[in-house]
């Protein structure tokens, strides 16, 4: 870690911490393509620390990165990362007032300053992929409730923090230690509606890329993104990854609060829009998914002439095992790039010989270390999560 890179100065940003203005007016549509309803999003406003975004919500802020940043490497540059807050957010944080409570099932109640969280133990960095769980929601076939997030509620960033099990390890973990419960500083916008809660299974807070981070891409968290601290667990949805924490629970039972309990749930079987009740677990891990970034559906491309496509994919929960380019006749094995990690994006590319007509319905299909591979057809949930079919576009010759 370059230590001048990201200081501790750099953390704290000053006496005042971080502050977030109001966002300009739109001026810009996109159109995402829904088959449920409304399409068009504004494009711009731009929100402070923000370049031009996919607006799908003010307040709370719902913010979806546009496909083709993805085209431009690796790393989501922090201004272009995608935003999802569930309450209301601060729009100020006094970095040197700021307090992480440890409590719950642990030895040694605590209250740690920032210098103290990061002083819990050495600097990791790791390289992952932050998505949302519903990210394509709004692409379902059969429309679902949530936000209607194209495929860009999702990013790729460099990760600076101590490991969650150092924080721990300042308030000692009691016996009979279950689960580890987080929130962070939002607020209900209404009264009586239930905190932003999650936790994970206490051998998962044990691991050694489960992290309490203040940097992203080298940099401060964004306040958008959830400055001074938030919690990064890769390979998992980022409904898990709570934002300006502030409170770290150990729990010696199951989670009853309510977005485990009844949020983010997904069935334990296959299921259809008349399907009746079902048995619903949470959501947890992500399946692998690629993307096709060189091109957009109906872009025109010249015939007779050599065609190359590039993009991203991931592995999910595990490294990414290979990627192939599928449909319109086309199938064949993609190159990868270089390997950044087993949570990170991963550049692929390949070329065709000749373009002798439409490519319809043309895909990237990846595949993870685990054997897990994405499918010709979507599994549908009443929840819209864990999208991972194949996505396909078709490109015109001209």
């Amino acid at each position: 870690m370059n230590e001048g890179r990201l200081s501790r100065r750099a953390l704290l940003a000053g006496a005042g911490g971080a502050a977030l203005a109001g966002p300009v007016l739109a001026r810009k549509l996109v159109d995402l393509g829904l088959p449920g309803g409304p399409s068009l999003r504004p494009l711009d406003p731009q929100f402070p620390g923000k370049g031009e975004m996919i607006v799908q919500r003010i307040r709370a802020p719902l913010l979806e990165t546009p496909m083709a940043v993805f085209d431009e490497g690796l790393l989501t540059p922090n201004n272009r990362h995608f935003v999802r807050w569930h309450w209301e957010m601060p729009t100020r944080v006094d970095a040197a007032a700021h307090r992480v409570t440890v409590g719950g099932a642990v030895e040694r109640p605590a209250s740690l300053t920032l210098d103290e969280v990061v002083g819990a133990g050495e600097r990791v960095e790791v390289v992952a992929v932050n998505q949302c769980a519903g990210n394509g929601r709004g692409l379902s076939d059969t429309r679902v409730t949530g936000a209607q997030w194209g495929n860009g509620a999702v990013a790729c960033a460099k990760w600076t923090g101590v490991r969650l099990r150092d924080v721990l390890a300042k308030a000692g973990v009691a016996p009979g230690a279950k689960r580890v419960r987080f929130a962070g500083l939002d607020v209900p916008l209404t009264d009586g509606a239930p905190q932003f809660l999650k936790s994970i299974p206490l051998e998962i807070a044990m691991r050694d890329d489960v992290l309490v981070a203040w940097g992203m891409n080298d940099e401060p968290l964004p306040l958008l993104n959830g400055y001074p601290l938030r919690i990064v667990v890769p390979g998992w949805f980022s409904t898990y990854w709570v934002k300006m924490l502030s409170t770290i629970e150990v729990l010696t039972g199951e989670d009853d609060s309510f977005f485990m309990a009844k949020g983010y749930r997904v069935p334990t079987q296959p299921v259809t829009p008349a399907s009746g009740e079902v048995t619903m677990v949470p959501i947890t891990t992500m399946p692998p998914r690629a993307f096709i970034t060189s091109h957009a559906d109906g872009d025109s491309v010249a015939r007779g002439r050599p065609l190359t496509l590039r993009g991203i994919a991931f592995g999910g929960d595990a490294g990414l095992a290979r990627v192939d380019l599928v449909g319109a006749g086309a199938d064949r094995p993609c190159t990868m790039g270089p390997d950044a990690g087993p949570y990170a994006f991963r550049r692929w590319e390949v070329t065709l010989p000749a373009v002798t007509g439409d490519l319809a319905g043309i895909g990237v299909r990846a595949a993870n270390v685990k054997g897990a591979v994405q499918p010709e057809r979507l599994a549908w949930n009443p929840g819209g999560y864990a999208r991972n079919v194949i996505e396909r576009i078709t490109l015109r010759a001209s």
